[in-house]
């Protein structure tokens, strides 16, 4: 699953055609709380992108409904300085999910580049007594198990279905209002399992707070080398991730027309603002997020 950064973009593009933008500082919209992996790409980007600019550039929270109160303010800006930074699920996923969407993704948003991938890490709180994915399984059966999920019809949410209709794990899935909030929990003990993005999850992992059982790549990750992914453990196959991308308003915003075409290019600043060290350096996801990039050009 990818994160996608979303912008006011026929509004920027006829800014950006004329060379005048920015003309005033950039507001990047998190429709999550702070602390998920998408607010830590967003605060990571924003001074490398700043300097890119040579403008001034504004992290703001805005969590609710899933995302969607976030992503709706976006999509209703008009101002071609507003942008969106979330995943697949305030986009692609959403729509399944709810019937009527005070915004339509397709049309009110455009995507501008994507910026950083992670897989997902399957963890549970340290006092869980199974040490693989095959040992939480039969665990599952036998004591109640509560999973954290970072919100309803997210993409770890889904992604924990999936492993649970493979394996025939029992759980109980426990929402949140973002990654941040669920990941609080299992560390708390409030809840038991965890998946979630790999970029926000593993300094948990790192400090003890958190036990990693399995991790959603086709092949291991070298921070995490002596962990097999959840395909080595039974089910063939299975891969799921987490990326971060930015987007905006959509074309209505100024009367129809493309966004600039150097705007997916590798040279674009949000594009070299995902390469700066200080983000490309984050636990390796910056190699993931090139994948994703050549994913989407396909």
């Amino acid at each position: 699953m990818k994160k996608l950064l979303v912008a006011t973009l026929a509004t920027v593009a006829l800014h950006a055609s004329a060379q005048q933008w920015p003309s005033k500082p950039i507001r990047i919209v998190v429709p999550y709380p702070p602390g998920g992996s998408s607010d830590i790409i967003a605060r990571a980007i924003s001074q490398p992108l700043s300097e890119a600019l040579k403008q001034t550039v504004i992290v703001e929270n805005k969590p609710g409904a899933n995302g969607n109160t976030g992503t709706d303010a976006v999509a209703k800006s008009n101002d071609g300085h507003t942008l969106l930074l979330c995943d697949t699920g305030a986009l692609a996923i959403t729509p399944s999910v709810y019937k009527q969407l005070p915004f339509d993704p397709s049309k009110d948003l455009r995507g501008v580049t994507m910026l950083a991938y992670s897989p997902h890490l399957l963890v549970v709180h340290p006092s869980v007594k199974a040490n693989s994915l095959q040992e939480l399984v039969a665990l599952s059966k036998k004591e109640p198990l509560n999973f954290a999920v970072t919100a309803i019809g997210s993409a770890p949410h889904l992604a924990g279905v999936a492993v649970e209709k493979a394996t025939q794990a029992q759980w109980t899935y426990i929402p949140y209002k973002g990654g941040s909030q669920a990941i609080g929990d299992t560390v708390a003990g409030q809840t038991q399992v965890l998946m979630n993005g790999m970029l926000a999850t593993l300094p948990q992992v790192q400090a003890g707070k958190l036990k990693v059982l399995g991790v959603s790549k086709a092949t291991r990750v070298p921070l995490l080398a002596s962990v097999p992914t959840i395909a080595e453990q039974g089910v063939k196959g299975f891969e799921s991730g987490t990326g971060q991308g930015r987007a905006g308003a959509g074309c209505h915003a100024a009367g129809g027309g493309e966004p600039p075409r150097g705007r997916a290019h590798p040279n674009h600043p949000l594009a070299r603002g995902a390469r700066a060290p200080r983000v490309a350096g984050r636990r390796g996801v910056h190699d993931d997020a090139r994948r994703v990039r050549r994913l989407l050009r396909a």
